[in-house]
């Protein structure tokens, strides 16, 4: 147990930081921790915040009094993650260290000094977040600000400033954790350098909000108002892919000197030594739809590229930070090469590493200037795709057409990677059965680790041999996304002997490399 009310908070990533550092690695990429929404504790998805503006309070440290490892314990012995009930507790639990702290004039000093700093942006979502609670306690058709009465909808508006200054002290309260967030955030990142890491924290900047958030509210004309986003169809996903969520617009940005963006860019670098962009392609165009019409009736709309990529470098300049890209899927012509003349790196994912004939690509032909990766949160543990435990899912799920024609092409992709790793030299012998995939997983990891890229961001799960992924695309309660707890504690997550082998042979070769 670590007190943390079975969420984890940044405290804990405090913690893991340390023990992947004594580990060797010289950075920790993480999920977004951007802000949701605190009066639906249910809401969770890090790729669909109510602002990227804003952090996730959640993640704050809250303690570790009697009383709230009382509250903790049950909720951290759970088998999933209840994010409903955690959060919950977390929020109560914030509330009550924010009455205790308004007797401090020290902390109180270093709050008025954060708020100040954070400014405009800050106070909105702030703002939100008390009106938000306000109104979806009288109605659950208030969920969205587009529902509120007009005279709210505004965020500069007289109405708004008369709740504000007749729920200061909730405005308050929101404002606070934001504070303490942000303290713990930087007390992560601190002790990441600290350990030993040359970069520290990788931040996530995810692709778009819910259009029911802060940012949609504080930034409307800085907003594709009535349209979502998502992939058009492809070989992958024959339907395309509508994700539900908004992004801000390219007039919009152009407009407003593109203050969002540089808000967004700042916050996520501030307590990090580099960022990963989601779905890096919409700095040139996104595949965009009309609320509520299918994947297959959008259209691409462009945006601005060469001031973004100007943008990110800039602030990556400033902030002496890495930037990746995810650049998987369907690609503008050029995009990889632009975005390596930006200084800005790929990702390289092992699954896909494969030339025309589909056979893998040899490990030390990939780019230099890309992050190499086993795999990703969307896509399955290497031990669960040899195993194919993937294709259970889809089968439990309804999700699978013809299980014996997908069971037939795993098996052929089987031994085309264990051959490309026994040509790099990570494979030695026979091929092992799809009931012993954790064989499979060590030279998986070493034939990535012995790739030509700079970088190397090898996910938990598969460091830890777990069959499980995170998420998976086209789900949402079908599979138990964002909900599975590692197995162990952060401070040790790392110490069990095959996990410290399985380090040591990516050290091995990335020394090599």
């Amino acid at each position: 147990m670590n007190g943390d009310g079975g969420i984890g908070d940044f405290t804990a990533l405090a913690q893991f930081a340390r023990d992947a550092a004594r580990q060797g690695a010289h950075c920790l990429a993480i999920s977004p921790v951007h802000a949701q929404f605190s009066a639906e504790p249910g809401r969770f998805a890090p790729y669909a915040p109510s602002s990227r503006i804003a952090l996730n309070v959640l993640h704050a440290d809250v303690g570790d009094d009697a009383g709230w490892r009382a509250i903790s314990a049950p909720l951290e012995q759970a088998p999933l993650i209840s994010w409903h009930d955690s959060a919950s507790a977390r929020l109560r639990r914030l509330r009550e260290i924010f009455e205790q702290q308004r007797n401090d004039s020290a902390c109180m000093a270093e709050f008025a000094a954060f708020r100040a700093r954070r400014g405009a942006p800050l106070e909105q979502h702030a703002r939100f977040e008390a009106l938000h609670a306000h109104f979806l306690a009288q109605d659950r058709q208030y969920w969205h600000w587009r529902n509120w009465p007009v005279s709210f909808r505004d965020p500069h508006g007289a109405a708004v400033d008369a709740f504000v200054r007749a729920h200061a002290k909730d405005v308050d309260f929101h404002a606070f954790a934001q504070f303490l967030a942000d303290q713990g955030l930087a007390q992560a990142q601190h002790a990441a350098r600290e350990a030993g890491m040359a970069v520290g924290l990788i931040a996530d900047l995810a692709v778009g909000i819910d259009s029911g958030g802060s940012q949609s509210w504080g930034n409307p004309a800085e907003m594709l108002t009535g349209l979502t986003i998502g992939a058009p169809p492809d070989l992958l996903q024959p339907r395309g892919q509508n994700w539900g969520l908004t992004a801000l617009s390219p007039r919009g940005m152009i407009m407003h000197g593109f203050a969002a963006f540089t808000d967004m860019l700042t916050v996520s670098l501030a307590h990090a030594g580099g960022v990963r962009i989601d779905h890096s392609m919409g700095l040139h165009r996104l595949w965009v739809m009309p609320e509520g019409a299918g994947a297959n009736e959008g259209a691409y709309l462009h945006y601005p590229e060469t001031d973004l990529l100007r943008l990110v470098a800039l602030h990556a300049d400033r902030h002496r930070a890495v930037v990746v890209a995810e650049d998987l899927g369907t690609l503008p012509e050029g995009f990889q090469y632009r975005l390596q003349q930006a200084g800005i790196s790929g990702m390289r994912v092992l699954y896909f590493e494969r030339d025309a004939a589909g056979r893998y690509t040899p490990p030390a032909q990939w780019p230099h200037q890309a992050a190499a990766m086993t795999t990703t949160h969307d896509l399955p543990t290497i031990a669960g795709w040899w195993s194919a435990h993937d294709l259970e899912w889809r089968a439990a799920m309804g999700m699978q057409e013809d299980a014996a024609e997908d069971a037939a092409l795993r098996q052929i992709d089987r031994e085309l990677l264990w051959n490309a790793m026994r040509e790099s030299g990570a494979a030695q012998g026979d091929m092992p059965a799809a009931s012993a995939p954790l064989v499979a997983l060590d030279a998986a990891i070493a034939h990535t680790a012995g790739s030509a890229c700079d970088l190397l961001i090898l996910p938990v799960e598969d460091v830890l041999g777990s069959v499980e992924q995170p998420n998976i695309p086209g789900t949402v309660t079908e599979h138990p996304n964002w909900r599975r707890r590692l197995p162990g504690l952060a401070a040790t997550l790392l110490d069990a002997p095959e996990v410290t082998a399985r380090l040591r042979m990516v050290m091995h070769h990335r020394h090599r490399h």
